[in-house]
């Protein structure tokens, strides 16, 4: 089972606390954020795993973006590699679901997803006495976090001084008085570890994994029916293509049409539509037969089901036919 002193955010409001995970059917929780009008909400979902920690973090009720804790650190994660990490019949776990300001979002996906930026090696971070005139006198721009035992606390700074601050410690009092308590020696934390950052951007949201499904199904398709018109090497030339785009695309690594095992692309939308728009205009001015299958026709055929999903991702702003 997860430790009891595993990571505890801060958060606005409660919608699930945290619970065995046995006891939820999370993607039925994923789906009701997104249709009940209610919960249409900003927060995030943490999952505790006996070996791993991971975090959903919603915008809107939707999934944004996910990161990963495990013996190797953290990182940002391919929503669909965070989902497939959560076992369908789970005999141990925890998860919760808190409701949370976009702007702690945005602090906890860089504490999970960027490098820390080092302390002086004489500054004893440990001191408030020492680290807050510090800060004041760099006029710090940027987030610190601290975390005493499993309570992991935020701190905004602008020119030195604290802006917002979203704490998770049961502690009451002002928000002075209880980061004081974080650093008091008489009930200081026995694991206490403060870090900072140099700035907390906004949540970057990654592609839909359901877009990432739809360019699959899209490419396969194209391949498949160039195949069926007679271009034995259509599925060559797919190929080909991107490899040779890969490296500008990187997205594309996350396809392949030679039968290869692929990874999840962790990308946002614009980066991934870019990559499959570069890879369709190379392919179809490579192998499609223009005489037989008209360019425009073959991509609305293709693209009729899903039209008003790639429409949204701007695919056809991309592609040098008009798609109808």
């Amino acid at each position: 089972m997860p430790s009891s002193a595993s990571p505890r955010f801060p958060y606005s409001r409660i919608l699930l606390p945290r619970t065995r995970l046995a006891y939820i059917h999370l993607r039925n929780l994923l789906t009701d954020a997104k249709r009940d009008r209610a919960a249409r909400i900003s927060g995030y979902v943490a999952i505790w795993l006996p070996e791993e920690l991971v975090v959903l973090y919603l915008l809107g009720g939707e999934v944004s973006n996910a990161t990963l804790r495990d013996a190797a650190g953290t990182r940002p994660v391919a929503i669909a590699s965070a989902l497939e990490m959560i076992p369908t019949e789970p005999e141990y776990g925890e998860i919760c679901f808190h409701e949370a300001e976009r702007e702690q979002l945005a602090c906890m996906y860089t504490s999970h997803a960027m490098p820390a930026e080092p302390w002086p090696a004489e500054l004893d971070v440990q001191e408030p006495d020492v680290l807050f005139p510090f800060l004041s006198a760099l006029t710090f721009d940027g987030l610190v976090e601290i975390a005493a035992n499993e309570w992991v606390s935020y701190l905004v700074f602008e020119n030195g001084s604290v802006t917002r601050a979203f704490l998770s410690s049961p502690d009451r009092g002002s928000t002075v008085e209880r980061v004081a308590k974080l650093f008091a020696r008489d009930g200081r934390a026995s694991r206490l570890r403060v870090t900072r950052w140099p700035t907390a951007p906004a949540l970057p949201i990654q592609s839909p994994p359901a877009l990432v499904q739809a360019y699959r199904d899209l490419a396969a398709a194209l391949v498949q029916r160039l195949v069926s018109s007679g271009s034995d090497s259509a599925r060559d030339v797919a190929e080909h293509a991107r490899q040779n785009l890969v490296a500008t695309h990187p997205v594309l690594e996350g396809f392949s049409f030679s039968g290869a095992t692929v990874t999840e692309p962790l990308t946002d939308t614009a980066r991934l539509t870019a990559g499959i728009a570069a890879w369709i205009r190379d392919v179809m001015w490579a192998a499609a037969d223009n005489d037989s299958h008209a360019p425009d026709a073959l991509l609305r055929e293709l693209t009729w089901d899903r039209r008003h999903m790639f429409q949204s991702a701007g695919l056809f702003d991309q592609i040098p036919w008009k798609v109808m």
